[in-house]
């Protein structure tokens, strides 16, 4: 039984996909599919049931998966002997850009002093096209903002509880205000995440159950830029805590007391069951299970 054989398996089963696995690998299909039945012929099982385009793994394919990773681990402890302990190679983050700006920077700058040879990459998205990347291997972990969500095809390393909230300038009428009512927040002008993020569309349905609509006068992606203008009195805005919470405790913006159902999200941290978690991903998954914990 050849290493790159049980690579090659583990690669398939990532992406349950022989084509996206041969392309990510460099090999031809032909050349993936020869390899996945050498290894079936060997072990006397089948690994994948191939229905169509269709690939997914058998029961025993399954049973596979923990000892093809503790064996590939420990080929890359033999090879590593003798080398410098310092990880080299890649880390791609798939995370929301809310995170992006608000926590990850301390926990990323702490990586890249203790992974100078790690070349460390981000990407960020709405929820939705960041589960597909972490299942077709284009990103090694995933750092994002939702309702508490679990799935059977993930390992979940952290998570912890966030509120979002109505936020403005102290010096707009409403940070003087209490119990202001959805009806009258809709009335000021709205500065918004884009359309589709988690915490905004958790919102808006709760708004919509009342028979309220949301009709934003801005919209973008960046919090930085809801923030600036929040500071010059332009409007209210809906926000995680984590976003605004140096500005709220200096005094800067307001939390708006509102009679809202309170919107309860969660950070989580998780990369894909059938990852093989190399030496970087391991450092990085310590140091956010600090940062969030």
């Amino acid at each position: 039984m050849e290493i790159r054989t049980l690579s090659t398996f583990l690669r398939v089963a990532e992406l349950s996909s022989f084509s996206h696995a041969a392309a990510q690998l460099g090999y031809s299909q032909a050349a993936v599919t020869i390899q996945i039945r050498q290894l079936e012929q060997e072990l006397g099982v089948q690994l994948f049931e191939r229905i169509g385009k269709k690939v997914k793994l058998t029961e025993e394919g399954r049973h596979l998966i923990p000892k093809a990773i503790d064996v590939m681990n420990a080929v890359r402890a033999v090879r590593d002997l003798g080398r410098e302990d310092e990880p080299s190679g890649k880390l791609r983050l798939g995370t929301a850009e809310s995170l992006l700006i608000s926590v990850l920077p301390p926990v990323m700058m702490e990586f890249c002093r203790r992974c100078p040879k790690v070349e460390f990459s981000t990407c960020t998205g709405m929820v939705t096209e960041l589960f597909d990347m972490v299942k077709q291997n284009d990103i090694d972990v995933l750092y994002f903002l939702d309702r508490r969500t679990n799935f059977p095809e993930w390992i979940k390393v952290a998570e912890r509880r966030e509120y979002a909230l109505f936020v403005a300038s102290p010096d707009n009428p409403l940070a003087r205000e209490k119990h202001i009512s959805a009806e009258r927040l809709l009335r000021e002008p709205l500065l918004l995440t884009e359309k589709g993020v988690s915490y905004r569309y958790a919102m808006e349905q709760e708004l919509a159950a009342a028979g309220l609509a949301v009709r934003p006068v801005l919209e973008t992606g960046n919090t930085d830029v809801l923030t600036q203008m929040l500071l010059k009195n332009m409007g209210v805005s809906f926000l995680p805590e984590f976003v605004v919470r140096d500005y709220l405790a200096d005094g800067r913006l307001a939390a708006l007391d509102t009679v809202c159902p309170e919107i309860e999200m969660w950070s989580q941290l998780v990369y894909h069951r059938n990852k093989l978690v190399t030496p970087q991903m391991e450092i990085f998954l310590e140091l956010m299970s600090g940062a969030i914990s």
